[in-house]
């Protein structure tokens, strides 16, 4: 169901007194990630929900409503000289078409490599309006960066995965976009990489990704510099020259790194072609940030293509349905979580039945916070993070 603006929140009401059980969506692009919501339910859609409400470039500041296309938020910014420091998600391309929306964006979560230096999208977001499974409009943060107002009810809602309320509008925070922007591709044997990743890490050099790549059984280090000055980006490539003898070294201009940095926009297929209707593997994956160069030499990862950045831990594994099978998953699994991370199953293989998440140590406290926004769970059922889907 796609309502107008004006019908969403009866239609809301509606459900709830009802009893039936409804699946938020924004533009519905990825919402078979995850684990697979409890039949019968309707999806309620919020793609007429794609207005730029305000953006006041002075402040650094826009509010959007849930169903606006990233794509479509990054363009109105790029004619102001900003951004909102996010990667494309898995599913774009490198100009960010098929970016999915806003309020998907939040519900989900997930961020990669720019959260080096801007963090994740949870930290970009300063206010917050949703409807509550009983349709009931509340909101929470405000519009302005500096806010300490209130419950943190924003953060709470991201990463949700729409369990306890429909997203229906953010207030997020921009930045200027960098006038200078380029990238390095490292390669070499994985201990100079790991040193050098060490290095970098711990030096006064703010890059703004730093992003371990592995395809096609192939390790690199890709590293994105931005400055207003190309003097300093000079300075600072030249010093990262110096400090990695031995290493393989390729400059990227800014088209070249965003493709470099660009995500396949479909998971491939046992042939290894990308075809969203027959997927393979679609993983999430975090691990503490000082393991990343140990886990990308573990034999667990081979024929497995993998993101990870450097200094969070965080990323994504894909590969074909028949390349990986369903053991070595769980025993990959099992890897992250010796090593203080975790793995989640975005997407797998048709047959496969692999739980997308495990129980979470602060389970009891995730199902208390559902009760209280959901009790009659109507929403996403099967589908809350850190709680293991049941069978």
């Amino acid at each position: 169901m796609t309502p107008e603006p004006h019908e969403l929140q009866e239609l809301v009401r509606d459900l709830h007194r009802q009893g039936d059980a409804w699946l938020p969506a924004g533009l519905g692009s990825r919402i078979d990630w995850g684990p697979p919501v409890a039949q019968p339910h309707t999806v309620l859609s919020c793609a007429r929900l794609n207005r730029i409400l305000e953006h006041n470039p002075g402040d650094f500041t826009i509010t959007v409503e849930a169903g606006t296309p990233l794509v479509v938020v990054q363009e109105a910014l790029a004619h102001h000289g900003q951004w909102l420091p996010l990667d494309w998600p898995w599913g774009s391309d490198a100009s960010g078409a098929g970016s999915g929306s806003i309020g998907g964006l939040l519900a989900r979560g997930l961020a990669r490599g720019y959260r080096h230096r801007y963090l994740g999208v949870r930290d970009q977001l300063i206010g917050i309006e949703l409807v509550r499974s009983d349709g009931v409009r509340a909101r929470a943060g405000g519009k302005v960066v500096k806010n300490v107002a209130g419950y943190d009810l924003m953060r709470l809602l991201c990463g949700s995965w729409g369990s306890l309320a429909l997203i229906t509008a953010a207030t997020l925070r921009t930045q200027p976009i960098p006038p200078q922007r380029r990238g390095l591709r490292l390669a070499g044997a994985l201990e100079p990489l790991a040193t050098f990743c060490r290095w970098l890490l711990d030096s006064s050099l703010t890059p703004e990704r730093v992003d371990w790549q592995r395809r096609g059984g192939g390790t690199s280090l890709v590293v994105s510099l931005a400055s207003i000055s190309a003097q300093t980006l000079d300075e600072q490539l030249a010093c990262i020259r110096e400090k990695a003898p031995g290493l393989e070294l390729r400059t990227l201009e800014p088209e070249e790194l965003a493709t470099a940095t660009a995500l396949p926009t479909a998971v491939p297929t046992a042939a290894g072609r990308g075809d969203p209707s027959t997927p393979g593997w679609l993983l999430r994956l975090g691990v503490k940030p000082d393991q990343t160069a140990g886990m990308l030499a573990d034999p667990a990862l081979d024929g497995l293509d993998l993101e990870l950045g450097a200094g969070s831990g965080l990323g994504c594994g894909w590969a074909g349905a028949q390349a990986v099978p369903a053991y070595r998953i769980e025993a990959l699994r099992q890897l992250c979580r010796a090593r203080s991370g975790y793995l989640t199953v975005l997407q797998q293989p048709s047959g496969s039945t692999l739980p997308a998440w495990l129980d979470a140590p602060s389970r009891p406290m995730i199902e208390a916070i559902k009760r209280q926004f959901d009790p009659k769970q109507q929403l996403a059922r099967g589908r809350l993070p850190g709680v293991a889907p049941r069978h």
